[in-house]
């Protein structure tokens, strides 16, 4: 079975984007999330915590494997020869950026193909730098992130590294 792929920085990972690839398995069985490793951007975990906490997150949904890459997410689906790309969007702001993704992807490999999965009522409003603030704060994220992952959020945030 050919996978798709959800990319992402998954910094870190939340409610939102565990929805997003439970419905993705629901469809098209075989799901690889590739966390990216992000130069334009300062993470607050590493790429290798990323994916652990996202493979603790995960557990349990039938069909989905972690995985990382650098470069070009055309590259990284040459290399699993994947044809589809999953995308959560919870806002315009989020279609205006990833419009122009799926665009430059297809440009630079016709017949790559990109699949909005719209985010639900319950986690629309909900994203990795909002989490990382309101932790940042002291705020309860219990309803915003795994479990496996507010404790290390929670950790981080109080002992930044």
């Amino acid at each position: 079975m050919t996978p798709v792929v959800y990319p992402g920085s998954f910094d870190p990972v939340t409610r939102g984007h565990v929805d997003v690839v439970r419905r993705a398995a629901s469809v098209f069985g075989r799901v690889i999330v590739a966390v990216a490793s992000n130069v334009r951007k300062s993470a607050t975990f590493s790429v290798d915590e990323r994916v652990e906490m996202l493979k603790d997150a995960l557990e349990g949904i039938p069909g989905v494997e972690v995985d990382a890459f650098e470069g070009l997410l055309v590259d990284y689906l040459d290399h699993t020869d994947a044809k589809v790309v999953i995308r959560g969007v919870r806002a315009v702001s989020d279609y205006e950026f990833e419009f122009q993704m799926a665009h430059m992807n297809r440009q630079l490999r016709p017949g790559i193909e990109t699949v909005f999965l719209v985010a639900g009522p319950e986690e629309f409003f909900i994203s990795s730098s909002a989490v990382k603030e309101v932790a940042c704060f002291g705020g309860d994220v219990s309803t915003f992130v795994p479990a496996c992952v507010e404790a290390r959020l929670r950790a981080r945030m109080t002992n930044p590294t």
